[in-house]
């Protein structure tokens, strides 16, 4: 069967067993309360297996300042995934006639204007401003658990594993070169052993992001040159592979644009992790079958259902 006839017939298996709740935007689902048990259970599961790097737990909204947003770069390398917010701020005359507009299911966009917020890309994005507000780092630097937070990347479609909001559990590391680097490493590898423990044929593999235009080509080449992008990837919908997690050595780039400093001057290098929530529970489903109440007892006592 083709992969998109296997994707198409997943999901609608997820809509009929009341997992996934269509809204009629591809991409955008509502969640069942049994998809919901499940995709908490393996966030505790995270929190557990990072229980001993005692990380500080910072929360922050899906939303950031447009100026930190414009200064990160993302533009020149993700316009494609970027989430604006717009809102109307005209006369009563206007708004009636964006009103009429709308109702027409016509373009009411000339109406609105840019406001000064962005929907988050990834959950990490906050964490380094705020870091970087605080004085200079001592020791070995620091580990922010910024929780499981939605984020939002701009593609729609019908592939039940491609979401335009979903849940992104991250874990951050900041400080001294090597001990950041060797944090991201050892991360595959326990991350791997989560996965495995749960019943989940997981295989890791160099990765890039999907930069954009030519030179997004050259960059997504260097990135994996430079091993800074290792992707977990497990079966979803069909014997093809997706990425149900990622670990990635940014080196100097965030600490230097945000000013993150050291204590003892020494250079600053940061890495994240993020363990993609709905698509887990989507592998664990397709793994294991729709019912969890059929699925291995250890993978159950695992998530805790």
């Amino acid at each position: 069967m083709a992969t998109a006839d296997l994707r198409a017939g997943f999901l609608e298996s997820l809509f009929t067993a009341g997992h996934l709740i269509p809204t009629g935007a591809r991409g955008v689902y509502g969640r069942g309360s049994t998809f919901e048990a499940i995709r908490e259970g393996f966030d505790r599961l995270v929190t557990r297996a990072a229980a001993a790097e005692g990380a500080e737990r910072l929360r922050f909204p899906p939303l950031i300042p447009r100026a930190t947003f414009e200064s990160s770069g993302y533009l020149r390398s993700f316009p494609h995934l970027a989430g604006t917010i717009f809102g109307f701020d005209g006369s009563e005359a206007a708004a009636a006639e964006q009103f009429e507009t709308a109702s027409r299911h016509d373009d009411w966009s000339g109406f609105q204007t840019m406001t000064d917020l962005v929907l988050v890309p990834a959950a990490c994005y906050p964490i380094y401003p705020a870091i970087a507000a605080r004085p200079p780092l001592a020791g070995l630097g620091a580990t922010i658990d910024p929780g499981g937070s939605y984020v939002f990347r701009h593609e729609p479609s019908d592939d039940p594993a491609r979401l335009q909001m979903f849940h992104m559990r991250e874990l951050v590391r900041i400080g001294p070169p090597d001990a950041v680097l060797a944090w991201r490493d050892a991360w595959i590898g326990r991350g791997l052993g989560l996965l495995r423990g749960l019943g989940l044929d997981v295989e890791s593999d160099l990765a890039a992001d999907p930069f954009f235009g030519r030179s997004g080509r050259m960059l997504a080449a260097s990135q994996r040159e430079q091993q800074l992008k290792i992707e977990l990837l497990v079966p979803i919908s069909g014997p093809q592979r997706t990425a149900v997690a990622s670990f990635n050595y940014h080196q100097s780039y965030f600490a230097a644009l945000h000013g993150i400093r050291r204590a003892d001057a020494g250079e600053v290098h940061t890495a994240c992790l993020g363990f993609g929530h709905e698509r887990i529970v989507l592998a664990l489903l397709w793994a294991h079958g729709l019912d969890p109440a059929d699925w291995p007892a250890d993978v159950r006592t695992e998530i805790g259902l």
